[in-house]
Parts: C-alpha cells; structure tokens; sequence
C-alpha cells in the first residue's frame, strides 16, 4: 500500500501533473493513487523526488 494521494494532496498537486513529470499514463498514475496498483522501487523514487518527499513518506508503514 502506498499513501501517493496523500501525499500529492499534501503538496497540492494532480495525477496528471505527477503523469506528466513521469511521463507515464494518467491512468497509471490513478491505478497507484488507488492503490489497485504499485509502482516499482525506482518508479516510487522517481515520485519521491518529483514531490519532494522522503520515500518512506510514500509508504504506509505495517508496524
């Protein structure tokens, strides 16, 4: 599980806006932020720099 919406809720931004920086499908990015899919370890660190976040903010904890 990831808390991508969150976090682009956090820092104002859209889907297609972190689409566009990634240059993925928007429906890409909406399967993440619903979590019907994940993003693989170098996608989820391209996003943390994108949004200017620690990568373990993108990551529900399971502690």
């Amino acid at each position: 599980m990831n808390r991508i919406k969150a976090v682009l809720a956090e820092k104002c931004k859209t889907n297609k806006w972190l689409a566009e920086q990634l240059h993925k499908d928007q429906a890409t990015v909406s399967k993440w932020c619903t979590n019907k899919a994940q993003p693989g370890l170098e996608t989820l660190t391209d996003i943390a720099k994108c949004l200017d976040v620690d990568i373990r903010e993108l990551i529900v904890s399971t502690k």
